[in-house]
Parts: C-alpha cells; structure tokens; sequence
C-alpha cells in the first residue's frame, strides 16, 4: 500500500511548470507587480509569440499567472502575492556563481546596477533601498528580526503616523521577511512592505527606472527618509 503525501502529484506538476527556461523569465520579469502583453513578454524572452502563448496558456492552467483580455491584446500577470513571494524566494536560491557573468554591454551594466540599486520586488522595495529602509525600522525598535519580521506596536503606529495606511483585514501577514538576491539579506514584504511601497511611489518618494523594477529614490524621498527613520542622505542612492 503507497504511503505517497497525497501532495506529492501537485508539488511535482507545481516544479515542472516553473522548470522551463521561458517560463521561468517570464515568472521573473513579472515580479515588477504589472501586467504585460503577451507580445512583450515573448520579445523578453526571446521566443515566437505563438511559442510564448503555449506557455503562458500551462502558467494560466496551472494557477501560477492570471490574465485578462482588452481588444486584442492578452494581458498576464501573477496571480498573487503568494505566487511572487514563491518565484522570488526560488530565485533568491541561485548561486551568484551561476549567474555572474560579464553584462553584455553598458546598457545591461547600467540596467544591473539601476536594479541592485533599488527595484520592486512585486510589491515591495527590494535591493539596496529596500534593504536600508528595512534595517532603519530594525533599528528604531519598528520591526523585529529577532524571531522572524514583525511589527512592533511601535511600528504599528509609526506607518499610521507617517500616512502609511496599513491594509490588516487580509490574510497576507503585516510583515514578512523576503531574502533579497542581490544583498543575500531579507528586506520587509508583507502587507506593511506593500503599503510603504504602494505610497512611496504615489509620494514621488521614488520612481521608476525606465520600464523595468528598478526604481530610485528622489530628493524628496531622500529628505522623507531621513525625517520618518533617520536615513542620511544619499544612502538610499
């Protein structure tokens, strides 16, 4: 009699449909949280688009992206947070070995540092910026990373009084560590990464970096920083 976890049959068909080199570019590309086209994601990953709907079609299938159509275009995007926080955490497990080479050009040189400078990682700040942002609230008695991330009350009321409203009503957790593959070290996701995120962006605090996750901080965030968490300035560039 097999003692099989009934979910072995589900995680191996989960691993198979990321286990694809084109799949897996697009998973990546789509953690900058927007829909794209399907065109746009095939020229990014190098393929036909017909090839690319085939697998966005077992993506779709497989619960890992959504989609919705306008006119005549196919928009994708991931299906959620949960599936961000799994391709994010699966790519923050690939040895720098394995993808250290030289950029292809100043153009890719730039653009990799633009994202080891600061980009979203779905939702939330990630890189440098958002690894300094996470260690200033450690350090302010904000955030606990003692025992795994959590607010502390302190930090609860800090978000409520910098303008940061805080969505808790959900099931996503107020704090959560994600290990940013850049730095090696865990920057703040959750619903409390999101919002500060969420805001930093509509305050002009940062803004995007071409049409990709980098982002960067601006003079005004910069100035924001340092009065919210004591962040000197130009430590966030």
């Amino acid at each position: 009699m097999s003692t099989e976890d009934p979910r072995a049959a589900g995680l191996a068909a989960l691993a198979g449909l990321i286990a694809d080199r084109t799949r897996a570019a697009c998973l990546l590309a789509l953690l900058d949280g927007r829909a794209w086209t399907a065109g746009e994601l095939a020229r990014h990953a190098g393929v036909a688009p017909s090839t690319l709907s085939e697998h966005l079609d077992r993506l779709v299938a497989g619960g890992l992206l959504a989609q919705e159509r306008q006119g005549r275009h196919r928009y994708v995007r991931l299906a959620g947070a949960r599936v961000a926080q799994l391709v994010e955490d699966l790519a923050a497990q690939v040895s720098p070995a394995q993808v250290r080479r030289p950029p292809r050009g100043l153009r890719e040189a730039s653009a990799g540092a633009a994202m080891a400078r600061g980009r979203t990682c779905y939702d939330h700040l990630a890189g440098r910026l958002g690894i300094t942002i996470t260690d200033a609230l450690t350090e302010r008695g904000l955030l606990r990373q003692d025992t795994g991330f959590a607010l502390t009350d302190a930090g609860l009321e800090w978000f409520g009084a910098a303008g940061i409203p805080l969505d808790l009503s959900g099931r996503r957790p107020p704090a959560r560590a994600c290990l940013d593959w850049t730095e090696r070290r865990p920057h703040l996701a959750g619903a409390a990464g999101a919002a500060l995120c969420r805001r930093a962006l509509e305050a002009g605090w940062c803004v995007r970096v071409g049409s990709g996750r980098a982002v960067r901080i601006t003079p005004v965030g910069e100035q924001v920083m340092s009065d919210l968490l004591g962040i000197p300035s130009g430590a966030l560039r």
